[in-house]
């Protein structure tokens, strides 16, 4: 099978990106600078993270990345990031198409498709406004209520999950330092997130308690010296939360700041219902930190009580938090019985054997 994979990137990791690639001068050399940092990795096929002749990847929205291929392949001008990616696809005579970052290129985009392309796939785990993603073989994701949106939209939608990188065996092997950590966003739209984490962060004088917040412009603009001044009130986050708020993280980064963590807070953002099992969850549990998440409906290996806590409502997750620290041998228990479960339930051969089934009957 010739896979071609394409995802895309956040802006704030775009700007680590450029950092650790700063020296880069090829398309090659960046591409192997971002897979080597494993951000997104989760969901990269075993083709791609074997490096397999085969498999080719990119991020379709990282302009620096795909205009270096164009200036080697000697693509004339100036042409758009559509242009290229359509040109890698033709070039590299894909026969499996499979797109994360399909609301940037959606069906009229698989319309222009090469004829060498036989099956297209994409992965949304999130509401996407009037995104049509009808000309795709089938939309992938984790959240049985969105896939059922999905159908009810004209698509087929067939369940798909992340597996864990297998380097992330490489860590939490240590002391773990944190107490807690949270990584992720806050905003006015994180209504049910924000106060959990408020309530949690009290506790901050008498724990170790780390959150790593990729916030918003207006957020950073309001709770600056200028800011005070402006009527940004709603958009400044609680005195608890600045005062341990750092900047976010990520790839291996990430990863190593969950191997230094006894807990991983999460907490879903209302956007699939009472599903449950977003990627904080797989990088937690993989990393082998305890994961206290909200209640819902979670997939296998994710059971409360036996491999993770759940929380019901902010107070409940402070004092679930508290316990848990202050029985933490059984809570290690808990953590690693955890992270036996998700290794064996989303390896990176299964995920692989699950896409090539839904490759050989799409």
């Amino acid at each position: 099978m010739r896979l071609f994979q394409n995802s895309g990137l956040y802006p704030s990791y775009l700007a680590h990106l450029n950092q650790l690639a700063a020296e880069a001068s090829s398309f090659e050399e960046r591409r192997r600078i971002f897979l080597d940092d494993r951000f997104g990795a989760l969901h990269f096929l075993k083709p791609v993270l074997d490096q397999a002749p085969e498999a080719f990847f990119t991020n379709g929205d990282d302009e620096t990345l795909q205009r270096y291929w164009a200036r080697e392949q000697g693509l004339p001008g100036k042409p758009t990031l559509e242009v290229i990616l359509l040109a890698q696809i033709e070039h590299h005579r894909t026969e499996v198409f499979y797109n994360l970052d399909p609301v940037r290129y959606p069906s009229a985009f698989v319309g222009k498709l090469p004829g060498c392309v036989r099956k297209t796939f994409c992965w949304r785990a999130a509401p996407s406004g009037n995104a049509d993603l009808t000309a795709y073989g089938a939309v992938l994701g984790n959240f049985p209520s969105i896939l059922e949106s999905w159908r009810q939209r004209g698509c087929r939608a067939e369940l798909f999950f992340p597996a864990l990188d297998p380097l992330m065996d490489e860590y939490g092997h240590g002391e773990r330092t944190i107490d807690v950590l949270f990584v992720g966003g806050y905003s006015r739209h994180h209504t049910a997130r924000a106060k959990t984490l408020e309530q949690v962060a009290r506790s901050a004088d008498t724990r170790r308690i780390v959150y790593c917040l990729d916030a918003s412009r207006l957020t950073k603009l309001s709770e600056s010296a200028i800011g005070a001044w402006l009527p940004l009130q709603r958009h400044r986050r609680p005195d608890s939360i600045v005062k341990i708020a750092k900047p976010p993280v990520f790839g291996r980064q990430f990863y190593e700041l969950i191997g230094s963590s006894k807990i991983v807070l999460n907490g879903a953002i209302n956007m699939a219902g009472t599903d449950r099992g977003n990627m904080r969850c797989f990088e937690a549990m993989g990393c082998g930190a305890l994961l206290v998440s909200d209640a819902g409906g979670y997939p296998d290996g994710m059971e409360p009580g036996l491999t993770i806590e759940t929380y019901a409502s902010p107070q409940a997750a402070t004092e679930i938090v508290s316990r848990c620290l202050q029985d933490w041998p059984k809570s290690a228990e808990m953590a690693g019985r955890g992270r036996s479960r998700v290794r064996e339930a989303y390896s990176k051969a299964s995920q692989w054997k699950r896409f090539g089934d839904l490759a050989a009957r799409v």
